[in-house]
């Protein structure tokens, strides 16, 4: 093994949300010695949400950090190692894979699992930080039901913003959609969908308005918002010159619960310099189809699971549907390695390695 090299691994799992550590939990089992990196986002989107309802197993619920714990403790207790660590690459030019981390750390692997997730976009507005998981959500599907005949405020234009508000019509009072622009950037189908709402006065939209503010405890939620408005659309832009202040309406807006569906940035940068493909958004393409495989790349030994692949469910159970099979198809590309005799042999590497060295 190279001498700047910390440690070799059959397997190397970026991170530890429900894919990573259920991929982690399956392959530690099929003996393949995995080793999971935590990342910039331990734990992962699930960690920002005080309940989960909706997850198998759990009739009163569990908070997001609970269950991230116990299948923590589970991976572990199979044999799975973690570590807090960063992927800044992976390089698939020669096999192993070489994975560096941001603080220098260099790491091999026979296989290599990205379920390093996306990261849900904010907004950067004070009370954002406070307020996640206390009112503030990403995540309509989530945590919709938890503001059960409460008004409700979604954030942003697009198809998501759209569907999420469509969604919580279920559970809310009113849903208010607030859009920076006048015209939404959602297919026709989803704004159709809405504009039935609005005529059913389950939905108002609040056009040319962004929100500056969230107001409120973790304690007792959100309280209102602060809202700005200015008849040709982007208000915080209008409210920041001088010359168009004067024209920007600011007033504060009663809501129970605010949900941000401005879209996911998936954490693949790290895997741009390999030869895997990546859609438009950064999302990693897989397989797919049906049978096994499903979760290969267009790189041999590197495979993709949870929300860094799939835009479209991203919910934890499915995050770790994905995660098992990724698990699964690394274990039958590590055994068809074993049985060409293509695995790694540390115990030579090493001996050559020291060997050099004298």
């Amino acid at each position: 093994m190279s001498e700047d090299v910390v440690d070799h691994r059959r397997l190397i799992i970026a991170g530890t949300g429900i894919a990573g550590l259920t991929a982690g939990i399956y392959a530690a089992r099929a003996n393949n010695d995995p080793l999971i990196l935590e990342g910039d986002e331990p734990g992962g989107q699930l960690t920002l949400t005080t309940d989960v309802e909706n997850y198998p197993g759990f009739p009163e619920g569990i908070s997001g950090p609970d269950l991230i714990n116990n299948m923590k403790e589970q991976a572990r207790k199979f044999g799975a190692e973690t570590k807090n660590g960063v992927v800044e690459s992976v390089t698939d030019s020669d096999r192993p894979f070489r994975v560096t981390l941001t603080n220098g750390d260099v790491y091999t692997c026979d296989a290599f699992i990205a379920a390093s997730g996306a990261s849900a976009r904010t907004l950067g507005i004070p009370g954002e930080d406070e307020l996640m998981g206390y009112g503030l959500s990403t995540c309509a599907t989530c945590d919709g039901a938890f503001f059960r005949g409460e008004d409700m405020l979604v954030v942003g234009g697009g198809d998501a913003a759209m569907e999420e508000a469509n969604f919580l019509t279920k559970f809310a009072d009113t849903v208010y959609i607030a859009h920076r622009r006048e015209e939404f950037r959602a297919e026709d189908v989803w704004i159709d969908r809405v504009m039935e709402k609005v005529d059913d006065g389950e939905i108002e939209i609040l056009r040319n308005t962004e929100v500056t503010e969230l107001h409120g405890t973790p304690e007792e939620g959100i309280d209102h918002v602060t809202l700005v408005e200015h008849p040709d659309g982007h208000p915080t832009e209008k409210l920041a010159d001088p010359a168009t202040a004067d024209d920007v309406v600011e007033y504060d807006f009663d809501v129970g619960a605010v949900f941000f569906a401005i879209g996911h940035t998936p954490n693949t940068d790290y895997l741009e310099d390999t030869g895997v493909e990546l859609d438009d958004a950064g999302y990693l393409k897989t397989a797919g189809g049906d049978g096994g495989g499903q979760t290969e790349t267009g790189v041999e030994g590197l495979f993709g699971a949870g929300d860094v692949v799939d835009f479209h469910y991203q919910q934890a159970v499915t995050a770790a549907g994905m995660g098992s099979k990724a698990a699964i198809d690394a274990d039958e590309y590590l055994t068809e390695l074993e049985r060409a005799g293509e695995l790694t042999d540390v115990e030579t590497a090493d001996a050559e390695a020291a060997t050099a060295d004298d």
